[in-house]
């Protein structure tokens, strides 16, 4: 399905704030409430949403540390990198998980309050694998910039 104007607008808007009633979208995108109702599911049901959260800020909730972690795996074969990506998916710890192309196999986001709560990590998802030839840390010093967002086109 094709995208038109207003099914952008709802898509921007329900990015800046998916706590809008409908009545409130609808006013904003300037369709009745039943017809803005009807594209949100229908937008949904067609996977263009795939979710509504809150998105927490995790300074309100202790301290953390982030932690950018390039893996490299022994081989690169699907069935390793299957297996590494369930460990992965598994990990509480790890907030995003990437497979990218060139010397490193994987990229991990992980998210954890300090650092032996890292080491535990470390010793129960990378070390414990069978395939990990190798893994270099990041420390993130200060979030500069964090974005939900994709851009869905001109409005």
């Amino acid at each position: 399905m094709m995208l038109d104007r207003i099914d952008r607008r709802i898509l921007n808007q329900l990015q800046l704030d998916c706590s809008l009633t409908n009545v409130q979208l609808a006013e904003i995108v300037g369709l009745s409430p039943p017809a803005c109702l009807k594209r949100v599911k229908r937008l949904t049901d067609e996977g263009y949403i795939s979710k509504k959260v809150a998105l927490l800020s995790p300074e309100h909730f202790g301290p953390s540390l982030h932690m950018v972690v390039e893996v490299v795996l022994v081989s690169d074969q699907r069935h390793v990198n299957q297996e590494f990506a369930k460990r992965v998916q598994a990990s509480p710890e790890v907030k995003q998980c990437y497979q990218v192309t060139g010397e490193i196999d994987f990229v991990l986001i992980v998210m954890v309050p300090d650092m032996p709560a890292y080491e535990a990590f470390c010793e129960q998802v990378l070390y414990a694998d069978p395939n990990m030839r190798k893994f270099r840390t990041l420390i993130s010093i200060r979030r500069e910039k964090f974005e939900t967002s994709i851009d869905v086109g001109e409005v």
